[in-house]
């Protein structure tokens, strides 16, 4: 039984059978088959419309589809190849050898540091200890600092060895500077407040934007990179297997006259 037309275009009731999921109330349901028809009725205008203007050339699109139909069945495939054969596991010296190797690929394009942070309440105690817990490189400070953050801090960053951005810690601290890079250079300890706390700063180190990224900031890049590389190297002599395995089967042939041949 038809339910709708548009043109010369029709809908039935068998059409729609799933369009409303179970246990959807009648009123909704009604409002669902609603838009789905009104929606239905746009689109068949359009491609009616479509029908009565275009060329018989301009509405084939058999080979569109049969080139859609080859891009994702090679796609499949090759994503399938790829989880079974890629090598995924990548050595450190794969990475410092590509590091190495294109070192002019890795310039900053932001400052980066290495950096203490604590955020306390204005509120919290023993503050005057505090300042010369972060400061020091002593074991037995750091650890005493670790436990003050966990009891006492708003907020607190205590590892010194890793790269952050500096502009993702400018979203944590107040710090007013019209030039980044001439603060860094000039600032170790740096102390700031706002109307609640307290903020501690001691810059381990840092890179300027434009310099050579370090290998540590770099490393999750590197091996993203190798794998994508690898990815494209199984998938290339995929393809050249394929084709000499069919060059040798004598698969294929070519049915063009050579004009020029004498």
């Amino acid at each position: 039984m038809a339910i709708a037309r548009a043109g010369s275009s029709y809908l039935y009731a068998d059409d729609i059978g799933n369009i409303v999921p179970k246990g959807t109330p009648s009123k909704d349901s009604l409002e669902l088959l609603k838009k789905y028809i009104d929606n239905w009725i746009h689109e068949s205008l359009v491609v009616q419309k479509a029908e009565n203007n275009l060329t018989d050339e301009q509405k084939d699109v058999d080979k569109q589809l049969q080139d859609y139909r080859n891009s994702l069945i090679t796609y499949a495939y090759e994503k399938e190849l790829v989880r079974q054969k890629l090598d995924t596991l990548i050595s450190i010296q794969d990475i410092e050898k590509y590091y190495a190797a294109n070192q002019n690929d890795f310039q900053l394009k932001d400052n980066i540091i290495k950096v203490i942070y604590i955020k306390v309440n204005k509120k919290a105690p023993n503050q005057a200890k505090l300042k010369q817990l972060y400061k020091s490189d002593n074991p037995k400070d750091k650890e005493q600092l670790a436990g003050y953050c966990h009891q006492f801090a708003e907020n607190f960053y205590l590892d010194e060895n890793s790269w952050l951005l500096f502009d993702d810690l400018l979203k944590e601290i107040p710090i007013q500077t019209y030039n980044k890079e001439l603060f860094l250079q000039n600032n170790r300890y740096v102390e700031v407040s706002d109307a609640d706390n307290n903020y501690f700063l001691n810059i381990k180190g840092f890179k300027i934007r434009n310099s050579i990224s370090p290998l540590s900031f770099e490393k999750e890049n590197i091996k993203n990179i190798i794998l994508n590389k690898r990815k494209l190297q199984l998938i290339t002599k995929m393809k050249e297997d394929v084709y000499n395995e069919a060059l040798n089967n004598k698969k294929t042939e070519i049915y063009i006259n050579d004009k020029n041949k004498k």
